[in-house]
């Protein structure tokens, strides 16, 4: 059975979601990858209205939609990362409280497990979300970085993560964490090292997404084939770089969109990822979850990119696996001759 395609709405929560399941459903969607915020999925609700859950179900399913994932991404950037001004926009206002920096990392992490409890009562197995870091900001080690202060970094993420995988694994719930510039791991080597902080537990694993990669010049495929226990969920984002000898690819600072960059995002299928390879990969290892469409593109009219990028997945990445060698006929059509 193809993988089912599913629209990650976190950049659609300016409209309500009963407007982008009736366009997802137009597109050909088969599914809504559900974000914590806009109305798209509450989690106070969810844990305080027996009903909110089923009204959500009920709500796709009038549209053929399922969903297989939460999303707290927002939530979860703030558990490890050095809080300021900026966490205020995205966190919920009983997670951010007074502001102080430890009581939203504390809350942050209350509200992530409350999504995996929240996950349950729908049904669902997969949070997908971030972490935040506190040693993002000493990525150029200058000044000196002591190897102390990275040590101190991991061990920060493993002190405030593990509790709360500890509760994941009570409740049978994975967490996808989305390898990112700003969380604790952003590549294959800092990956390595969160896991290896963290005792390679099994509740901790990736929301691959091969965009963050490519424009770091990672391999998504080595990525997904050195972590291929421990894809929980997959995100389907283009990029593209554009190092024209005045950025490079930490950008100058300038926005997306900002055509001076070194690099931007682009709809599936429009940038550098090569998504033919990445399809076999997952076939590879057996990943038969969503092919959830994570569409930005600053270029592009979204609604345009949307419909598009749906198309493109199931035409390109929705191949089956053969589940036997092309020249296996040769052999069989042998024997039939000579029985």
């Amino acid at each position: 059975m193809p993988r089912p395609v599913t629209l990650f709405t976190g950049q659609w929560a300016d409209l309500p979601l009963e407007t982008i399941c009736e366009k997802a459903a137009q597109w050909g969607y088969d599914g809504i990858e559900l974000p914590c915020w806009g109305d798209h999925f509450n989690v106070r609700k969810a844990l305080e209205d027996d009903k909110y859950c089923q009204a959500k179900h009920d709500q796709l399913a009038r549209h053929g939609l399922k969903t297989w994932a939460l999303s707290n991404h927002l939530v979860g950037q703030a558990i490890c990362d050095v809080v300021d001004e900026r966490h205020k926009a995205i966190v919920p206002p009983h997670v951010w409280g007074d502001g102080k920096p430890e009581g939203v990392k504390q809350r942050a992490a209350q509200e992530l497990i409350d999504t995996a409890r929240a996950a349950v009562k729908m049904g669902l197995k997969i949070v997908n979300g971030f972490t935040g870091s506190s040693i993002w900001h000493l990525l150029y080690s200058f000044p000196p970085v002591p190897e102390s202060m990275i040590a101190a970094g991991f061990k920060d993420f493993a002190d405030r993560f593990n509790p709360i995988m500890d509760e994941f694994g009570k409740l049978g719930v994975k967490f996808g964490l989305e390898v990112h510039p700003t969380e604790i791991a952003f590549d294959l080597y800092s990956t390595e090292t969160a896991l290896e902080a963290i005792g390679n537990r099994p509740e901790f694993g990736f929301n691959f997404d091969p965009s963050h990669l490519l424009w770091q010049f990672v391999d998504p495929v080595a990525f997904i084939r050195r972590f291929s226990d421990r894809i929980y969920h997959v995100h389907v984002k283009d990029a593209a770089r554009a190092l024209d000898g005045k950025t490079g690819i930490l950008a100058s600072h300038l926005n997306f969109g900002d055509p001076r960059r070194g690099w931007d995002f682009r709809s599936p299928g429009r940038g550098q990822v090569d998504f033919d390879s990445i399809a076999r990969a997952l076939n590879d290892i057996g990943y038969e979850g969503p092919l959830s469409v994570e569409w930005e593109d600053p270029g592009m009219d979204r609604e345009h990119g949307a419909a598009e990028a749906a198309r493109f997945v199931k035409e390109r990445m929705g191949f089956p696996t053969p589940g036997r060698l092309f020249d296996q006929a040769f052999a069989e059509g042998q024997a039939r001759a000579g029985g």
